[in-house]
């Protein structure tokens, strides 16, 4: 089986090349990277991903509505998303749950390692 693909969608270009590196050292993850939310959803579809970490807060369009614009999608409705967010704490996740609105987040600043076991739990959903 090929490695899995993950495309990362955030403003934040430093996060995104520190992810793709990151991850890429593994030897397990293909990542492609999109810095332009107006983006994502093209992205995808080029891409073709088996998830998306999808940051919530970006200029121009939000992280919610692309997720709610891939969940619309007949082509793109299957990809697993992981949001990124600066919206809560690590503590705030603890004791609220890590879910938003059914989907699973990490809150920024995510440790590699916390990132790679989101995913792996996500791919086995």
């Amino acid at each position: 089986m090929g490695k899995t693909k993950i495309l990362v969608v955030d403003d934040e270009e430093r996060l995104t090349k520190m992810v793709k590196l990151n991850l890429e050292q593994t030897g397990d993850y293909e990542i492609r990277t999109e810095n332009l939310a107006t983006n994502a959803l093209n992205a995808a579809r080029e891409f073709k991903p088996d998830l998306i970490i999808l940051d919530i807060m970006m200029p121009d369009i939000s992280g919610d509505v692309i997720a709610q614009q891939l969940l619309d999608d007949e082509e793109l409705n299957d990809i697993k998303i992981i949001f990124l967010t600066a919206l809560v704490t690590k503590g705030e996740i603890k004791s609220k749950g890590s879910e938003i609105a059914g989907r699973t987040f990490l809150a920024k600043p995510v440790k590699i390692d916390e990132l790679i076991t989101c995913i792996e739990e996500q791919l086995e959903k």
